[in-house]
């Protein structure tokens, strides 16, 4: 058999130094497609985590009912409220992240949207009041201990019974912003600020959950995102 001159074996040796080239980048392709992204968005009310969901132990809670879209709370005496107890085992973010949800007030003049959730640990909560004092309070308890009749993020809205608001609350440890129907209502620094609940039973909604007080009200779309890295 005649042989090949190395003009002849020159592709051979070609083809042979590419492919050990282009191999390791190929293997950390493959690495890092077969990673399972990390997870960015929970849908509270759809399951599996719709079944997660528990009534507060309020001491006169007026009792819940579970609908397609999410739950309708009953007038309490006060208070009424739902707790998702698995936050952290789950995997929701105790920073830089949102909540999104609509609430409407269908029975009664009190808070019917309030939201208790986490800033930064799982024992750092406070409260977003939806309706409060009369019906009409929004804001923040509690801040320096001062609750949201009291504190700067404070504010009086219209709100309507038999009417769906959009609520989003983004959260990170510089500061709490608050949009209702896409306006912002609460924008404050909490960098060196002491948060707590308002003493009563809020602190049964802890680590997240919702309150209504003496008022029926009713829960969809309840959505946790995390916010972008700046």
């Amino acid at each position: 058999m005649k042989a090949l001159t190395p003009r002849q074996q020159a592709p051979w040796h070609r083809v042979l130094l590419m492919s050990l080239f282009v191999l390791p980048f190929c293997l950390v392709s493959c690495d890092q497609s077969s990673k399972p992204k990390p997870v960015t968005r929970w849908d509270l009310f759809s399951e599996p985590r719709f079944a997660l969901w528990k009534e507060a132990a309020m001491p006169k809670g007026g009792g819940i009912e579970q609908e397609s879209e999410g739950f309708k709370l009953k007038p309490g005496n006060p208070m009424t409220g739902i707790v998702f107890p698995d936050w952290e085992k789950q995997g929701l973010p105790l920073t830089d992240y949102v909540i999104s949800y609509e609430a409407m007030r269908s029975g009664g003049r009190d808070f019917f949207g309030g939201v208790t959730f986490p800033v930064g640990s799982a024992d750092r909560c406070v409260t977003f009041v939806l309706g409060g004092w009369g019906g009409s309070q929004v804001g923040i308890s509690s801040i320096d201990g001062f609750d949201a009749s009291e504190n700067e993020t404070g504010s009086s809205q219209h709100l309507e019974n038999d009417r769906w608001y959009r609520v989003r609350i983004e959260v990170s440890n510089r500061w709490l912003k608050v949009l209702l129907d896409d306006r912002p209502i609460v924008n404050t620094n909490i960098t060196s600020r002491t948060l707590s609940l308002r003493a009563g039973e809020a602190v049964h909604c802890v680590p997240f959950g919702f309150a209504t007080y003496r008022t029926e009200g009713r829960l969809r779309k309840c959505l946790i995102e995390r916010l972008p890295l700046p």
